[in-house]
């Protein structure tokens, strides 16, 4: 099953603008899924909240999402030829599996939601990585500065030599 271009205005775009406009997104979509997938599941949550999905529908979609998570992380979920985009192959896995209340996972927001939920969940998971191997950088650094105090390193101020400090001393 193909789906149209989200954008189709029933003409073909110029080959280079198409080129330019869509490049490697797929393989930044995939590094996104797992990402689409948790704002999705916080996204349907509000929807049931405000009344726009019942309690029945938002365990349905749920439990069709936590298999399209599994998917992701078992290495298996793929973006199909001819779908646009991540959110898109979401959306038509669970209407496939789940039927017309899969298409509901995206009522009351846009694309541009989406990827920006999509980043700011990815970017929040690596920042919270690279503080936690700073910390343990850090922590090897302050070791190998007690190891070898007594070393002495040539230190330089601007243009000039200074009295070599030992390593200990540089923190």
């Amino acid at each position: 099953m193909t789906m149209a271009k989200l954008w189709d205005k029933g003409f073909e775009p110029d080959e280079m603008i198409e080129r330019f406009t869509v490049g490697d997104d797929r393989q930044l979509d995939m590094r996104l899924a797992r990402y689409d997938v948790e704002g999705s599941m916080a996204h349907i949550r509000m929807l049931e909240h405000i009344g726009l999905l019942t309690a029945d529908e938002l365990k349905t979609l749920l439990a069709g999402l936590e298999q399209i998570r599994s998917e992701i992380e078992e290495g298996r979920f793929k973006i199909e030829e001819g779908t646009e985009d991540v959110h898109s192959q979401v959306e038509l896995l669970l209407t496939r599996r789940l039927g017309e209340v899969g298409k509901k996972i995206h009522a009351g927001r846009s694309r541009n939601d989406q990827v920006l939920v999509d980043l700011r969940i990815f970017l929040r998971r690596q920042l919270r990585e690279i503080v936690g191997q700073c910390g343990e950088l850090f922590a090897v650094l302050q070791q190998l500065s007690e190891k070898h105090k007594e070393v002495l390193m040539p230190g330089i101020t601007m243009p000039m030599a200074i009295i070599p400090p030992a390593r200990a001393a540089v923190r």
